[in-house]
């Protein structure tokens, strides 16, 4: 075995000395140790959520992977899931423990993007999450600016959220709902909360889902919900300097920048504490006037198909 293989957990360990990634300023191995350092805090966050993880390869364009690959081992347990838009069954992966994650580091998994519904009922979603984008010209203190708006929305409607990092440069807030909403409900109450923050200020926020109608300002994303995924939080992102995902208080978040968080920084942060579990507020009943109201609102994604139908129109029948 060469100093760039080895063995932990049982799972071979190989060509660890190889870069990451073109601007990454790690290796391989950079990548696997630090997951093994935060495995007692990541996989809880992981585990029984069917997961999607970003791979990189050397030489090629990084891929999503849903379905597990053949040569997956026996051990990783994994579970069928119908996917409507391919119309196939697809077989995630749960990564469920330490050996597991060990695997998808070896795999050159940088990102982990698990689903936000526990595969023993996937049609109830245990968080409503507001996912906050910043414009291409713009950067994390806008997206900061908007989360705030989403607190207050939130706080209006007597719920309360855990706010954490992309490692891009956006910002996720999640608020665990108690059990009995099903993903239709919540999807309904992500779309009002967004348009309330919106509501607060569309100078700055706006919920429009198609990019060229969003003028510049902070996509307030409603449609994280149903068979969504968001990255999970400690999760490495693809970005130079190989960033984290990572919870910040409410207090500190306007004086943190994503870089503060990377996966050399992360163990050292964390020691023995999970601050995501710690910052989380208890399930909380979903409110029904929410549901009721994100029910006036067009799913996005229907809504934006019918628009650019109607825009790919038009010019034909000002043309005829």
């Amino acid at each position: 075995m060469s100093r760039a293989d080895e063995t932990r957990d049982g799972v071979a360990l190989t060509n660890l000395d190889q870069a990451l990634f073109d601007g990454s300023g790690a290796i391989k191995r950079d990548l696997v140790d630090y997951l093994d350092a935060v495995a007692d805090r990541l996989v809880p966050h992981l585990r029984g959520l069917p997961l999607s993880v970003v791979r990189v390869r050397p030489g090629q364009p990084p891929f999503m992977q849903k379905n597990l690959p053949r040569y997956t081992p026996d051990w990783v347990r994994r579970v069928p899931v119908w996917a409507e838009a391919s119309r196939r069954e697809i077989a995630y992966a749960l990564c469920d423990d330490r050996r597991t994650l060990l695997w998808f580091a070896n795999q050159r998994a940088v990102e982990y993007h698990p689903t936000l519904a526990v595969v023993d009922d996937l049609s109830r979603p245990t968080h409503l999450v507001l996912d906050l984008d910043p414009p291409s010209d713009g950067g994390f203190a806008e997206g900061v600016a908007a989360a705030l708006l989403v607190r207050q929305a939130l706080a209006d409607a007597g719920l309360a959220g855990a706010v954490k990092t992309s490692g891009a440069k956006g910002v996720h807030v999640f608020v665990p709902i108690a059990a009995g909403p099903d993903a239709e409900e919540l999807a309904a109450a992500t779309r009002a909360l967004a348009a309330r923050a919106e509501r607060l200020d569309p100078a700055l926020a706006t919920t429009a889902f198609i990019r060229e109608d969003r003028a510049g300002k902070v996509f307030v994303d409603p449609t994280r919900s149903g068979g969504a995924t968001v990255v999970s939080v400690y999760s490495p992102r693809l970005r130079p300097g190989v960033p984290v995902s990572f919870p910040v208080p409410w207090a500190d978040l306007e004086s943190v920048t994503p870089a503060d968080f990377t996966i050399r920084t992360v163990p050292g942060l964390l020691a023995e504490r999970d601050l995501w579990a710690e910052g989380m507020p208890s399930p909380q009943p979903l409110p029904a006037d929410l549901v009721e109201e994100g029910r006036t609102i067009p799913v996005p994604r229907v809504q934006a198909m019918h628009e650019g139908r109607r825009r790919a129109r038009a010019p034909r029948a000002e043309g005829g």
